[in-house]
């Protein structure tokens, strides 16, 4: 390993390598589409999502566009605070809309069309009413966002305002308990005219400051960074609240601030409302800028200042950190008004050895004081589950050790010592016990479904080593003792549990496989009646129904366990010998035990989806596909994963292929490595540090760790600490050993954390100067997932153009040789 005044050299030289090299060579290019194959299965419908009341008794179908257009990423966009607003809509401007809702009844096989939608509908932001017969929704127009009311048994909408909702700061619409108003938050009559920053004359320089303080945080995108964006980011977030009665009458409810979160309490009685406070900050995004969270009586009175929160731009260092004083404040679900509270024992800060790390409190109205403490958790608190005045069960976790712990806990009783249900690695997915099941109080609140014995019920997804069959386990909250009630025993299908009402002994279930599309269905368990199907989805892509598909599992050379989704191209005769040109797509993720990294959580019956950034698509263009291929990096005790990140890269890589090519399907000469994001990042490394591919493919990456020195993904360390982990990690750095084609996609409008669009220009200005065989190609309009339908088309005929090129046709017109 080099020293690290020979790591800061090289990285000088390497930035100077980069400074020197400019890119000459452009190629202009229209959107383009890919060949048929794959564009009959990018234009297959979108089958609908579905949502099922409480009860049971309706089901709601939600229809959407799989993409946007290019035009509507080209609608008016502000990047402020951490936020992508439209400014002329008042509506975020990456939204995701649904264009059509129909109303299913569980008892009945007839789907109703809902009346009076509007035209060309742009849906969001769907809320339940109290008693769940209506639906709150948005409609975004040319002019601004509307709010509409379903009624679901008749099936029908109306609107209730006009195009003047303020959706900027999301949680838009919030029922009141009465069923028959909302509280909405609506643009002020004050809201003055936002600043063009293109034509702005500057009053002075923007200067930031620091009094000592550490503040070390990633490098978050869309930042505020001037007057002019604090003057438009206040005005864009600005709202009144007003009462809005379902026959489209208003009244102010409080006026103009900046409102960020609104919670009723579950009688309806309070209203906790958290305000974005000054001043803002150019370090981090609107959530982390200062705040007031008040209680309210429901008509507006008020009742306490409950928190005020500073500017917190300097947490402690580490993932497990947070804030001081009161947090993570909530209703207490099976109350009628009591709110719960949070707050750390170790100041916040991981690196304090402590007994407990955080403290729970309940707290009575009139909401003063300091309330009552009613659980300490060893790890950080995650969340809490509240059943009866007896029972609750809580969470915690603590990032750096994997571990989880779950407590069942007596409220009324605190000096009672909690027992702990589970205390588990969260990333050992065999030892998963599932998720409690919830229900729906006297007060429209979910809280835990418990019988008259004290029973709790579990969800699980069942995943063993003999491949998944997810479970319903019936847990007793006295004796901790569990039976199982049911288990699935399907092979050849796909189940998942949604839901279980205990009452009606109704299991909620979806049922797929690999050719048919997830539909949903009841079944009973005492009973042992059905499954009644409720759903009847087709399959949208008849044209790879019959694509032979299964989990193969393989070992790494130290005998570590790996699996990947393998499939082979349509038509391919097994027993042909033909080899094959192949496509190996993977995500690395950390672990910190052996044993959990070489679980196997995919299930070959899994309903073959080609989404837009899915590899799938290549099994009709003659191409063996091994996708989500398990690529653990593995830290095991002190060692942090990221130490061995490369040699365990390769090694994930080499057993990968070797598995394959010994049962006889692939030319591993031919191979492809794919990748996004992280994954993208995987890609760089392997092709700079191995010999095992002919091309690869990089999409919306990060290769110059440097450039996010306090921590990317999951490394803590900051750069000044592991110099040597961040030099030897960026494929920046190793930009002269890079010998294979390599295709780079961005998105011109990433907003992801560390993944900059100059992460992708400066890498390719490195390797196209040191002589590399690269493209870049850059997405106007596009995010770290891509939307826009044009772009999705025009990425995919690159991918197919640079395989086809590189990979199945490798060696064709070149004398090169086998790698």
């Amino acid at each position: 390993m080099k020293p690290v005044n020979s790591l800061l050299k090289s990285i000088f030289l390497s930035f100077i390598t980069f400074a020197l090299t400019i890119s000459s060579a452009q190629e202009k290019l229209s959107y383009q589409k890919p060949s048929k194959e794959i564009l009959d299965l990018v234009n297959a419908p979108l089958a609908p999502s579905v949502q099922v009341t409480e009860n049971g008794e309706y089901m709601l179908l939600l229809y959407r566009d799989p993409y946007k257009s290019i035009q509507e990423l080209s609608e008016a966009e502000l990047r402020l605070a951490g936020l992508r607003i439209n400014p002329v809509t008042n509506i975020g401007s990456r939204t995701n809309y649904y264009n059509n809702i129909k109303v299913k009844s569980t008892s009945d096989k007839e789907v109703i069309q809902v009346r009076g939608l509007p035209e060309n509908p742009r849906l969001a932001n769907f809320s339940f009413s109290p008693d769940e017969t209506k639906v709150a929704v948005t409609n975004t127009t040319p002019e601004g966002v509307e709010v509409w009311v379903l009624d679901i048994p008749t099936a029908t909408v109306k609107k209730i305002t006009e195009a003047g909702v303020n959706a900027n700061l999301r949680d838009v619409i919030n029922w009141f308990k009465s069923g028959d108003a909302l509280l909405v938050k609506m643009l002020p009559a004050s809201r003055q005219a936002l600043i063009d920053q293109a034509s702005a004359v500057p009053e002075g320089p923007t200067i930031s400051t620091n009094d000592g303080k550490k503040a070390q945080n990633r490098t978050y995108q869309d930042l505020l960074t001037n007057p002019s964006d604090e003057f438009n980011f206040e005005q864009l977030a600005l709202s009144e609240l007003h009462r809005v009665s379902l026959d489209g009458s208003s009244s102010l409810w409080k006026p103009a601030a900046m409102y960020r979160n609104i919670s009723f309490s579950p009688d309806g009685s309070y209203v906790m409302v958290t305000t974005i406070e000054k001043p803002f900050s150019y370090l981090v995004p609107y959530y982390r800028f200062p705040s007031a969270t008040t209680i309210f009586s429901q008509d507006g009175d008020l009742v306490t200042t409950l928190l005020e929160v500073p500017l917190i731009e300097d947490l402690p260092k580490g993932f497990m950190a947070e804030r001081k004083g009161m947090r993570d404040l909530s209703w207490r679900a099976d109350r009628d008004a009591t709110l719960m509270y949070v707050e750390a024992l170790d100041e916040g800060d991981p690196e304090v050895k402590a007994p407990f790390r955080d403290a729970v409190y309940l707290l009575e109205a009139p909401f003063t004081g300091k309330g009552n403490l009613v659980l300490k958790t060893i790890n950080r608190f995650s969340n809490i589950m509240w059943g009866t005045d007896n029972v609750a069960i809580a969470t915690d976790y603590w990032w750096n050790t994997r571990n989880t712990k779950t407590y069942v806990f007596d409220p009324s009783e605190p000096e009672k010592k909690p027992a702990i249900l589970f205390d588990r690695n969260y990333q050992d997915a065999y030892s998963n016990p599932g998720y409690f099941v919830m229900k729906s109080n006297k007060n429209g609140s979910s809280v835990l479904s418990i019988d008259n014995k004290n029973n709790a019920f579990l969800l699980g997804d069942g995943y063993t080593d003999k491949g998944q069959f997810p479970f319903v386990d019936q847990l007793n909250l006295r004796s901790l003792e569990t039976v199982r009630l049911y288990e699935s025993k399907l092979t050849d299908k796909k189940e998942d549990l949604r839901d279980y009402n205990v009452v009606k002994d109704e299991l909620l279930v979806s049922i797929e496989s690999k050719s048919e599309y997830p539909n949903y269905y009841f079944k009973h368990l005492k009973k042992r009646k059905g499954p009644t199907q409720l759903t009847f989805f087709e399959n949208p892509f008849k044209s790879i129904k019959d694509v032979h598909k299964e989990v193969i599992t393989y070992k790494r050379e130290d005998g570590l366990e790996l699996n990947g989704t393998l499939y082979l191209p349509l038509g391919y005769d097994k027993n042909s010998g033909e080899k094959m040109p192949m496509i190996l797509w993977a995500y690395p993720r950390e672990y910190k035990d052996k044993n959990s990294a070489s679980q196997n959580t995919q299930n070959p019956n899994e309903f073959t989806y080609p989404y837009w950034g899915s590899p799938v698509y290549w099994v009709t263009k003659g191409y063996v596909v091994l996708d989500d291929a398990a690529f653990p990096i593995i830290g095991e005790e002190e060692e942090q994963p990221n130490d061995s990140f490369r040699e365990q890269l390769v090694a994930n890589a080499k057993a990968a292929i070797d598995a394959v090519d010994a049962m006889g399907y692939i030319d591993r000469n031919r191979v492809a490595v794919g990748g996004h994001s992280y994954g993208a990042f995987m890609v760089a490394n392997l092709l700079s540090h191995s010999n095992l591919f002919a091309a690869g493919i990089a999409r919306s990456g990060a290769y110059n760790r440097t450039l996010t020195p306090f921590g990317f993904q999951s490394e803590e360390r900051n750069y000044w600490e592991a110099p040597e982990v961040y030099y030897t990690m960026s494929p920046f750095m190793h930009a002269d050993k890079m010998k294979t084609p390599l295709l780079m996609v961005h998105g011109v409008a990433d907003n992801n954390s560390g993944t900059y669009p100059m992460q992708s220009e400066r890498y390719f200005n490195a390797l196209k100067g040191l002589g590399a065989t690269v493209r870049l190609v850059m997405l106007p309009k596009e995010s770290h997932g891509y939307r826009a339908k044009e772009s999705i088309l025009h990425l995919l005929w690159e991918q197919d153009q640079w395989l086809e090129k590189y990979v199945k046709n490798k060696g064709a017109d070149t004398e090169e040789g086998t790698r």
